[in-house]
């Protein structure tokens, strides 16, 4: 029997309900969203400055918010803070978030912004390891390949990762790089492939903690024709809530056509990417002077 058209709600309805709010819990939330941005405990009166509402007003809300964890008062002073509730489902949200996912979907508008093939590394067993890429819509672009690990020391996204990984660990690995450059170099050195610039002796760490001082300076690592003739790298870090870096945004292009400022406009959206993830992942205060002690 063919159902009645009635038994089926009409579609636009249907989506008004399904965005319909409660604004009671909207206007009570910029109360915590004021506890969020301060980041410390605060009086009634500046919490309801910040939420645009009157102490008279905002008090029901904060007394709501207690009972639920979300807030708490402290005794002595009055002020409110973050509850236990609220750590608790902050908490939870760390341990769901995932850098490579909530990073992704930000590959393809930013590739379209900027006009050059884009990827996410992470750092892997070998290093900086591609993950995720986004094509240029240029006709005139570079490929990056899934799984291509990136040099530590010429290559931005390798040099973004060296920037901020403990100094040991980084230490280590380029002496182990120059260990197998040794190792390589006692068979017959085989010429560089055509297009492809003469392999470079690697750095002493005084010289590439330098580099990587530049590089935490400005927030972003580049590469010039360093790995391919004629083919220029950008890459900006992600961190997490723990201020530890877990991913690389990396754009690559012909250098005719890809500018390399350190203030240019790609810097500025590969930075401005990067630090929406960082703060997805919880990671707070200015990304770009972050300067582990090395």
């Amino acid at each position: 029997m063919p159902k009645d058209s009635s038994d089926t709600p009409e579609t636009p309805d249907t989506d008004r309900a399904a965005q319909r709010g409660i604004q009671s819990i909207e206007v009570g939330g910029q109360l915590l969203r004021a506890l969020v941005h301060h980041g410390r405990p605060m009086a009634l009166k500046d919490l309801a400055r910040e939420a645009d509402m009157t102490p008279a007003k905002a008090h029901p809300y904060m007394v709501s918010f207690g009972r639920l964890g979300l807030i708490e008062q402290d005794r002595a002073s009055g002020h409110y803070l973050l509850g236990p509730l609220a750590l608790q489902l902050g908490l939870i949200s760390l341990q769901q978030a995932d850098p490579v996912h909530i990073a992704t979907p930000m590959l393809s508008p930013l590739a379209q912004q900027i006009g050059h093939t884009v990827a996410l590394a992470v750092w892997g067993a070998r290093g900086a390891t591609i993950v995720r890429t986004a094509e240029s819509p240029s006709p005139v672009h570079v490929n990056m390949r899934h799984g291509t690990v990136f040099s530590l020391t010429n290559t931005a996204s390798g040099r973004i990762f060296a920037a901020y990984l403990d100094a040991e660990v980084v230490r280590r690995l380029l002496e182990e790089e120059r260990l197998r450059q040794k190792q390589r170099k006692g068979a017959v050195e085989p010429a560089s492939p055509a297009g492809m610039p003469r392999v470079q002796p690697l750095p002493s760490w005084s010289d590439f903690e330098r580099q990587l001082q530049e590089v935490r300076a400005h927030g972003i690592s580049r590469s010039d024709g360093e790995v391919i003739e004629g083919v220029s790298a950008m890459a900006a870090p992600v961190f997490d809530h723990t201020g530890a870096i877990v991913l690389a945004v990396t754009a690559i292009g012909p250098a005719g056509i890809f500018h390399t400022a350190w203030d240019g406009e790609l810097a500025r959206a590969l930075k401005a990417c990067a630090g929406t993830v960082s703060q997805r992942l919880g990671a707070t205060g200015p990304l770009d002077l972050r300067k582990p002690e090395r």
